[in-house]
């Protein structure tokens, strides 16, 4: 992100009112290499070739803040792998994480991984030390720590519902991996922060505290998200676009001051669960509108967005989630075009 669209994000979370909106897209590998025309192998495996396609997104983009901005990363293979987990990359699919807990007595002996040296994480440290000078080139700096959430890597080292069902049948356990996982990634953001003085933002994403209820909310997410946002960092930014009533309210006790949710909730709804004291980042449908809609029907929903805000402060105009595969350009356009004419 620039200098200027760093301010206004903080600005926007300070409760600043822009017109027109901001507008911001976390964007990633399920949508960029194959935009860019290269397969997902390609894109993680070549250093020039993940700097150009970002490069080229936001000369294309200018108008959009892209979250968290140059994301290095291997999909959801890349927190998973300091822990041991076997990764599998076909050429033009998302890759995958492999279990390593297959039974909760393994939890006992899980070691704490170092991410300096473990798994692909030291890989993903050194690609932005080697694109660094490219992107500030560019006018851009690294802003982000970026981690998958505790709750969301314990899901792909047991299995979304081994581990859900274990918080059920022994709940010690499922702290004892939560505590495990927390502390690896405080040692993860911190070297992050560490790596590249121009961070001062954290970036969380856990869709599976969508899949829990309000007393396990308590238990096994609320304190461990506390933590790993108690950070002097501007800004602290939570995904979860799974659904997320039961832990929207307590987002500002987590310390979260910038969210990107799913749709199935309206902005509007949200401001009244949150209080108005977090940022939203939405939310109009990512693949049935955004990627499947026309230029025409992109511009009008968005519109329509914006319109049925009742209060335009905190809000960075976005989609659903992230940006989900085969968005085209025009699409883009459009939904910038739709936000720059609804003026207040």
């Amino acid at each position: 992100m620039t200098e200027e669209q760093w301010d206004i994000l903080k600005r926007t979370i300070n409760g600043e009112l822009f017109d027109p909106l901001p507008v911001g897209f976390i964007m990633d590998s399920p949508w960029l290499p194959n935009w860019y025309g290269v397969r997902i192998i390609d894109y993680f495996s070549n250093d020039a070739i993940w700097l150009s396609a970002n490069l080229k997104a936001i000369s294309e983009f200018h108008d959009a803040m892209f979250l968290p901005g140059f994301w290095s990363e291997f999909g959801m293979c890349t927190e998973p792998s300091a822990f041991g987990a076997r990764g599998t990359f076909p050429p033009d699919e998302f890759p995958f994480a492999h279990k390593v807990i297959r039974s909760p007595e393994d939890i006992d002996d899980l070691p704490i991984p170092d991410p300096a040296t473990d798994g692909l994480l030291p890989f993903v440290l050194n690609r932005l030390r080697i694109a660094r000078q490219g992107i500030e080139g560019a006018g851009h700096k690294i802003r982000f720590a970026v981690a998958r959430g505790p709750l969301n890597i314990a899901s792909y080292l047991m299995g979304a519902t081994e581990f859900l069902t274990l918080m059920m049948t022994d709940p010690d356990r499922a702290a004892a991996l939560i505590k495990k996982i927390t502390t690896f990634l405080k040692d993860w953001l911190r070297l992050q922060m560490e790596t590249f003085p121009s961070i001062d933002g954290i970036f969380l994403l856990d869709d599976l505290i969508g899949f829990i209820g309000v007393e396990e909310f308590r238990t096994f997410a609320l304190p461990y998200f506390k933590e790993l946002f108690d950070s002097g960092v501007s800004v602290k930014f939570l995904h979860n676009d799974a659904p997320c009533k039961v832990s929207a309210p307590f987002l500002p006790e987590m310390g979260v001051n910038l969210f990107n949710m799913g749709f199935d909730v309206s902005l509007n709804e949200l401001k009244e669960l949150t209080e108005g004291k977090v940022t939203l980042v939405g939310n109009i449908p990512p693949r049935d509108v955004l990627a499947s809609a026309s230029p025409e029907e992109v511009f009008e929903k968005t519109k329509e967005l914006v319109a049925a805000l009742r209060d335009r402060a905190r809000v960075v105009v976005s989609c659903g989630g992230g940006m989900p595969p085969g968005v085209r350009t025009e699409n883009i356009i459009a939904f910038v075009d739709a936000v720059k004419a609804s003026l207040d």
